[in-house]
């Protein structure tokens, strides 16, 4: 595993061609863009844990049967600051930055103030997303990164809480078939209340000027907010469910203490310290009305858990299924302090608990009249269970699908639809996995890829455009080696059966990712057209802070020159 965390990986800025290996579709053009931490060393200084590392995108082009290769880092407020004193200055979640120790002490003193009440990085490292027709650099704090998608050039920084009360968002946003970007935060005692909202942000570009030169994001509507169950403890989530009619959140007892990290970084721990888990208190599951823009009035819950990633949801016959990967515990973040990433996993104390794709299935019919005790849920296909307890509320107990998967992918085109196949990676006992999986809900029956020396990311299922069936389409996963004669690859499967079709070899150390996103050539024609119209006569909103920094110090040019 040390051969594969806590490396400084070579930035390739220019493209470089990959050799293919077997026949590429011919509608298969576009660019696969893939984001995850890359750097955990800048000068005598290294992150404690591995999702605070530099963000590193890299891509892979498609185009007449040909791939090419590119890696660049974010050219964040972070990575500059960072590389200027060549040195970690800028906090991240689970590594706090100290003053160095030659300051003065009113350096000193006003870099403990600052983190009080700290702006958060823009280290935008998890994820790449869509926002009206420009693509973006996400991480789970207020900033956005925009991006040019096929330089990887980092453009300008975008601010949520410019915009509405939104102090941390998620990076998994769901996208309408309208062109609207949905998505939901946190909003941290604004006005006396700690609240989720959620919002959408239309068809249009943020991060770069409308005309008339009105500022970006302006469009950006709250539509409804559910109130925290604790005004200093909000719950903490990584992403959220939609199906035709409604909205799914979470709110589980994986809480964030708000005065423990005001607090932080003056009794020398991190942020990620002020994360607890409660296994006694119960997970809440709201339901928030896509029409009336209200959250139904039923509450329903279900034991302690921790869910990360959402994989869909949707309605079937007055009933709300809802698919998710769960834990036991919340010992999955501590698992990837890069101390723990050692390879030897003897300590059963760092081992997480067991992924499980779980699912819930939630009456949507009117409960008032139904009998206490009684199971709510009508589907014959399901052993899920909903439960009406004295109170009103719903008990539900989920039906397990699977166990040892994560980083959950579908056809998008069944997104908040009835669906049968789920593509992700398979877990086991090791933070990384050594398969991708296709796992058919119908049948319960898995296919599966893998190879010796070979560690997978996230598959990425891209549909054929003259798809019949939901499984026509290919799966993209960018596999890292561990063997030093085995380079890299772009590695491409037929969806249905789980064959190679292609791999794209090509001659770099690259680096695992975490998530990404396939945008297809057409797509790509749009954002070069707002390129040439906009971006080269603006340099982005006049409200939020340009990629204006000055350029790194000699030593630290001399220090990526050398990586």
């Amino acid at each position: 595993m040390d051969k594969i965390f806590g490396r400084t990986i070579r930035e390739h800025p220019e493209p470089i061609r990959a050799e293919v290996r077997g026949e590429i579709p011919s509608w298969m053009e576009g660019v696969l863009i893939r984001n995850g931490p890359g750097m955990h060393k800048i000068g005598d200084t290294e992150y404690s844990h591995w999702f605070d590392g530099l963000a590193l995108l890299h891509s892979f082009t498609i185009k007449n049967g040909d791939v090419f290769y590119r890696s660049k880092y974010l050219r964040s407020d972070t990575y500059k600051h960072n590389i200027e004193a060549n040195r970690i200055v800028v906090s991240e979640f689970g590594t706090m930055a100290y003053p160095d120790p030659c300051k003065n002490i009113f350096a000193k003193a006003f870099c403990y103030l600052s983190h009080t009440i700290p702006e958060f990085t823009d280290n935008c490292m998890i994820n790449i997303i869509r926002n009206g027709d420009g693509y973006y650099a996400s991480t789970e704090v207020n900033f956005l990164r925009r991006i040019d998608p096929q330089t990887l050039e980092t453009l300008e920084k975008v601010d949520y809480s410019k915009y509405a009360a939104i102090n941390l968002a998620t990076s998994h946003p769901h996208y309408d078939s309208a062109g609207n970007t949905l998505n939901m935060g946190t909003s941290i005692v604004d006005k006396g209340k700690t609240k989720y909202l959620l919002f959408q942000i239309p068809p249009s570009a943020p991060g770069s000027e409308t005309k008339g030169g009105k500022p970006c994001l302006k469009n950006l509507e709250v539509f409804c907010s559910i109130p925290s169950r604790s005004l200093l403890h909000p719950s903490y989530f990584h992403s959220f469910g939609i199906s035709e009619n409604y909205i799914l959140f979470i709110e589980q007892p994986l809480k964030l203490d708000i005065l423990k990290m005001a607090t932080a970084y003056i009794r020398g721990v991190n942020w990620a310290s002020c994360l607890n888990f409660n296994k006694d208190e119960k997970t809440w599951i709201h339901l928030v009305d896509r029409r009336t823009k209200k959250e139904a009035p039923t509450k329903f819950y279900t034991d302690a858990l921790v869910v990360y990633h959402h994989v869909n949801a949707y309605e079937e016959n007055e009933h709300l299924i809802l698919d998710v990967i769960s834990y036991a515990d919340n010992r999955l973040y501590d698992f990837f302090y890069l101390k723990n990433l050692d390879g030897r996993y003897e300590d059963a104390a760092k081992i997480p608990s067991v992924p499980c794709c779980k699912r819930f299935v939630l009456p949507l019919q009117s409960v008032k009249d139904a009998e206490v005790g009684s199971n709510l849920v009508r589907l014959p296909s399901t052993t899920a269970s909903a439960v009406k307890e004295k109170d009103g509320s719903i008990y539900c107990q989920p039906e397990i699908l699977c166990e040892e998967i994560e980083l959950p992918r579908i056809n998008y085109d069944y997104n908040g639809r009835k669906y049968r196949y789920i593509y992700a990676a398979e877990v086991k006992w090791s933070p990384v996995p050594s398969k991708i999986i296709k796992f058919d809900i119908l049948t319960r029956r898995k296919l599966n890829w893998e190879e010796e020396h070979c560690w997978p990311a996230e598959p990425v299922f891209v549909p054929s455009p003259s798809a019949k069936e939901e499984d026509d389409g290919i799966i993209l996963s960018a596999i890292v080696t561990t063997q030093p004669q085995k380079p890299p690859f772009l590695l491409i499967l037929d969806a249905k059966n789980f064959k190679e079709i292609a791999r794209a070899t090509v001659d770099v150390e690259m680096h695992l990712d975490l998530h990404g996103i396939f945008i297809p050539e057409k797509d790509l024609k749009t954002e070069q057209e707002i390129d040439a119209e906009g971006r080269h006569q603006s340099k982005g909103c006049p409200s939020d802070q340009t990629n204006d920094m000055p350029e790194a110090s000699l030593p630290a040019k001399q220090q990526m020159e050398n990586l």
